[in-house]
C-alpha cells in the first residue's frame, strides 16, 4: 500500500479568484501559485459557502453549513462537539497542525489540531454579534471606507506582522516534521490573513506594478438591489464615497497584496522542498472568500455576487492527480470529506454525524462528480437568512425580506441581468422556490439566529463587569528545549538539529 501523503493547505484571506492569473486575470504577478496551478487541478468554479470570514472557515472545518453548527458570523462560538476534518485527520493517524487564522470564537481554539503554533489575529470573544432587530445602528467593528480611501503604501502593518510569524512557523515547523522521528503523516493550515483590507503594503510590493498596470472594475454600474444597498450601510459608503483615483490606489494595493501572499506562498514550498516533503505532499491553495474590488461599486465580501464568493481552488499533486481543470460547482464545504477520503486511502470514513460536502476525489480522478453549491449568509447585511443555490451555470439567491435574484453565468458572468423578472424563467424560478422550502424552513432559522444574537449580545456585556478571562489562544513556548540546552550533549544536538543530518564535503 502506498504511503499515504501529507497535506499542506494554503489558505489566504479575502482573495478572489479572479485576482490571479490562473483565473484568467492579466495583471496580478503571482509566479508561485501560477506554478502549482500549472502541474495541479484548477477549480473553476469554486466558492465559499457563506462569505465572511468566520461563517466560511467553520464550513472549511466542519463540512457542514451555518444553519448545522450555529456559526453564523464573525462572533458564533465553534462547537467543540461538532468533528472537524481536523478531527477526522487525527483520528486517521495524521499529526495535525494550524499556523495563523481561522477566526476560531469560543473558549476551544484548537478544534482537533494537535500543534496551532500562532494565536489568531482576531478576537476570540462574541464582541462582533450583529443584532438584526437594530440594523441601522453602526457598531465600532463595522467595516469602514478607510481601507480604501486610506490604500497605499506603508512601512509595516499589523497584518505584515501576523503573517511573518505565520510563514516564519510553518517553514520551522517543515523542518521540525523532516529532522524528527515523527512517522505520522501531516496536515498542515498555513492560513495568513492577507489580501485582506486594509489595503496597504510595502514598497517593495507596491512597486512591483505600474500605475498604468491597474485595470478599472469591470462592471462600475451600482448594484441597487435591497441587499447591496444594505452592505453599503454596512461598509459606510454611503457616509464615506470613494473616489476613482481611491479605486484604483485600493486595487493597486490589493495586487501588491496578492503578490505578497504569492511570494510567502513561495517560502513555504520552498521549505517544503528543501525538507525533502515535497513529493508526498498534496498541496492545496484556497481562500475563505472573496472581494468585490469596487465592481458593483462594491467592497468587502458579504455578498453573493462572484467577486465576493468565488474562491481559488489549486490542488497540487503531480504523482497522484493529471493536471488539469474542472468547470463543475463545487466549494469549501466539499473539503472534509475530500480530506477524510484522502487519509483513509480513498475510503469514506465511518462518519459521526451528518456532512453537508461531497468528496472532491471523482473530479481529481476525473471519474465525475458533483455540480452544485450551496450557500447561506446569516450575518451583517442580511435581516433575515439569505441562501443561494449554484447549479448547472445558474445562481438562485433568495432571501424573505428581498426579491429574488436569478443569474445565468454562462451567458452573464457578470452578473448584469437579473432572470427573476423575466416570464421566460418563470418556471425555473418557482422550481428554485419550492427547491429552498424543502432544503430549509427559513422563519426556524431566522429564529434560532436572532435567539443567539440575544444570548451572546448578553453574555458580552455581562463580561464587562469585573475580571475577563480571555479565549485567544496563547501558543505554548518551552525556551528551556529550545536550541542549546544542558539537557542534551553538545555535539548530539547539534547533530539533530541538522537537515540533513550529514552534509557532503566541499570540494
Amino acid at each position: 500500500m502506498p504511503k499515504r501523503p501529507n497535506i499542506l493547505i494554503l489558505m489566504a484571506d479575502q482573495l478572489t479568484a479572479p485576482a490571479l492569473p490562473a483565473y484568467g486575470n492579466k495583471v496580478a504577478k503571482t509566479p508561485n501559485i501560477d506554478a502549482l496551478a500549472e502541474h495541479g487541478t484548477v477549480f473553476d468554479n469554486a466558492y465559499c459557502n457563506s462569505p465572511l470570514c468566520a461563517p466560511s472557515r467553520g464550513v472549511f472545518v466542519y463540512g457542514r453549513l451555518p444553519s448545522a453548527t450555529g456559526v453564523y458570523d464573525n462572533a458564533a462560538e465553534f462547537p467543540s462537539q461538532v468533528p472537524s476534518f481536523a478531527h477526522y485527520l487525527r483520528h486517521a493517524g495524521y499529526r495535525t497542525i494550524l499556523t495563523g487564522k481561522m477566526h476560531f470564537c469560543g473558549p476551544d481554539q484548537l478544534h482537533g489540531f494537535e500543534e496551532r503554533l500562532t494565536t489568531d489575529i482576531y478576537p476570540a470573544d462574541y464582541a462582533w454579534t450583529p443584532d438584526w432587530t437594530r440594523f441601522a445602528e453602526r457598531p465600532d467593528w463595522y467595516h469602514v471606507m478607510d481601507s480604501v480611501t486610506q490604500a497605499g503604501r506603508c512601512a509595516r502593518t499589523n497584518q505584515i506582522d501576523f503573517d511573518e510569524e505565520v510563514v516564519f512557523t510553518a517553514q520551522q515547523r517543515l523542518f521540525d516534521i523532516a529532522r524528527g522521528s515523527d512517522a505520522r503523516p501531516f496536515c498542515m493550515v498555513v492560513s495568513l490573513t492577507h489580501p485582506h483590507d486594509p489595503f496597504t503594503i510595502t514598497d517593495e510590493y507596491f512597486d512591483r506594478y505600474r500605475p498604468d498596470e491597474i485595470d478599472a472594475p469591470r462592471n462600475t454600474r451600482a448594484a441597487d438591489d435591497p441587499h447591496s444597498q444594505r452592505l453599503r450601510h454596512v461598509i459606510g459608503l454611503d457616509i464615506q464615497p470613494v473616489t476613482q483615483e481611491q479605486t484604483q490606489a485600493a486595487r493597486h494595493a490589493y495586487f501588491g497584496e496578492v503578490s505578497y501572499v504569492d511570494d510567502n506562498v513561495g517560502r513555504v514550498m520552498s521549505a517544503l522542498r528543501a525538507a525533502k516533503l515535497a513529493d508526498d505532499t498534496i498541496v492545496m491553495v484556497i481562500a475563505d472568500h472573496g472581494e468585490m474590488l469596487g465592481e458593483r461599486g462594491l467592497w468587502y465580501k458579504m455578498s453573493y455576487f462572484e467577486p465576493a464568493c468565488r474562491i481559488p481552488l489549486i490542488v497540487h499533486a503531480p504523482g497522484r492527480f493529471a493536471a488539469g481543470r474542472v468547470g463543475s460547482a463545487v466549494s469549501l464545504v466539499d473539503l472534509l470529506p475530500t480530506l477524510a477520503e484522502i487519509a483513509g486511502d480513498g475510503q469514506a470514513p465511518d462518519y459521526a454525524g451528518p456532512i453537508d460536502g461531497r468528496s472532491l476525489l471523482p473530479h481529481l480522478a476525473r471519474t465525475g462528480g458533483h455540480d452544485e453549491v450551496i450557500g447561506e449568509y446569516l450575518a451583517e447585511g442580511v435581516v433575515a437568512p439569505m441562501v443561494m443555490i449554484r447549479r448547472g451555470g445558474q445562481k438562485f439567491v433568495h432571501t424573505p425580506t428581498d426579491p429574488d435574484q436569478l443569474f445565468d453565468l454562462s451567458t452573464d458572468p457578470d452578473e448584469l441581468t437579473n432572470l427573476a423578472t423575466d416570464p421566460a424563467h418563470a418556471a425555473s424560478l418557482t422550481a428554485y422556490r419550492k427547491e429552498v422550502a424543502r432544503r430549509w424552513n427559513l422563519s426556524a432559522l431566522h429564529r434560532a439566529v436572532l435567539d443567539s444574537q440575544r444570548r451572546r449580545l448578553f453574555v458580552v456585556e455581562a463580561l464587562k463587569h469585573g475580571r475577563q478571562t480571555a479565549w485567544d489562544w496563547q501558543p505554548p513556548r518551552d525556551a528551556s528545549q529550545l536550541y542549546v540546552r544542558n539537557s542534551i550533549p553538545l555535539e548530539e544536538l547539534e547533530a539533530m538539529s541538522r537537515f540533513p543530518k550529514w552534509v557532503a564535503p566541499s570540494p
